[in-house]
């Protein structure tokens, strides 16, 4: 039994699919439903008897302690995080309150309970944080790739509350011996990716015929990890990780921004070609850059690579594919989640629709 948490949003769905279809192990789910919760994601285990969804805030100490006496979880993984940057400038309070105080109160609740476990289970227990690269700022064009022991330099709201969860996660493990993992990722894409971030924006907004807004130049560089990929990585992490050790996550698929949103193009105009038979890469339109835009993120991943024998599996082509045909292939999904809530948001952001 393992216990996760924001397991409804796009990396802890994905990494339900992968864990089910992979392992017999039950997995109680604890999600508090914000915007980028979406339990369309999870349809397919409604009836799935390893599958046990609970709606409920990790900030909530008396519901974590009752599901952590009921299901006696060998490990917890924590994806509960407000995770999208423009969100983030335009309303830090939420991100505060998410993934630094709730971060807090999620390792006060699985400290008293791993507390009272006997030694053999108190050492084979485990709490899994997931995080970003974002965390460790931004580089030049030419500087090393981001490994584990590059200092943190977070920019933004967001990355400065996930350095805070991180620090918060080591020092329970340094004061009092909570048994921790920590993966910082770089940035994820596949299927059930709330759009609002930039491949699935792309790709929806292409279909409709809508502008594909790129912030500045379309410069800024981004290393690309598969979502499927990043999810064998934490539980590659979960088996063999050594508690207390962070291991960085990457794709090595270094792109621009710019790059990403034409190879998106070029793959619709071969799935789905457009009526008038132009590119869409003339929906493309250069909008006004973010503040606090980090211009390059790129991870170093042979830790993991050396110590537990991952590395990703997908290129990005090999990725993107098959990322733009599940996206094709669920159109009711994409008109689910761009509606009510998100469509004015992403209004209010990218001007009217």
């Amino acid at each position: 039994m393992i216990l996760v948490t924001g397991c409804a949003g796009f990396i802890g769905s994905n990494f339900v699919h992968t864990w089910l279809s992979r392992h017999d192990e039950t997995v109680v789910n604890l999600d508090k439903l914000t915007y980028a919760g979406n339990l369309d994601n999870l349809a397919a285990f409604k009836q799935d008897a390893r599958h046990v969804f609970v709606r409920g805030d990790i900030a909530d100490r008396a519901l974590v302690a009752q599901l952590l006496e009921q299901y006696q979880p060998r490990a917890v993984l924590n994806f509960a995080a407000e995770s999208h940057v423009d969100r983030s400038i335009h309303g830090p309070g939420e991100f505060i309150e998410t993934n630094v105080t709730g971060t807090f109160n999620l390792l006060e609740s699985v400290r008293a309970y791993w507390s009272d476990l006997s030694a053999q289970h108190k050492q084979a227990f485990r709490f899994l944080h997931v995080s970003t690269d974002e965390v460790y700022g931004t580089l030049g064009a030419t500087d090393p790739a981001f490994t584990e022991d590059h200092p943190f330099a977070p920019n933004s709201p967001y990355a400065a509350s996930k350095a805070s969860s991180d620090h918060l996660v080591r020092a329970w493990h340094h004061t009092y011996g909570l048994p921790v993992l920590t993966t910082n990722c770089s940035n994820n894409y596949g299927p059930y990716h709330f759009p609002e971030k930039l491949i699935p924006l792309i790709i929806s907004n292409a279909l409709a015929g809508r502008p594909l807004p790129i912030y500045g130049d379309g410069q800024q560089v981004r290393d690309w990890l598969f979502v499927e990929d990043h999810c064998l990585a934490i539980e590659t992490v979960l088996e063999a990780g050594r508690p207390g050790e962070t291991y960085n996550v990457g794709g090595w698929n270094e792109m621009t921004n710019l790059e990403v949103v034409n190879t998106i193009c070029a793959r619709l105009n071969t799935l789905r070609p457009r009526e008038d038979g132009k590119s869409y890469a003339d929906q493309i339109t250069f909008v006004k850059d973010r503040p606090g835009h980090d211009r390059r993120y790129a991870i170093d991943a042979r830790k993991i690579e050396r110590e537990l024998g991952w590395k990703p599996q997908n290129t990005f082509e090999t990725g993107i594919e098959k990322t733009v045909q599940w996206y094709l292939d669920h159109p009711q999904w994409v008109a689910n989640v761009t509606s009510g809530a998100y469509r004015l948001w992403v209004d209010q952001q990218y001007g009217q629709s």
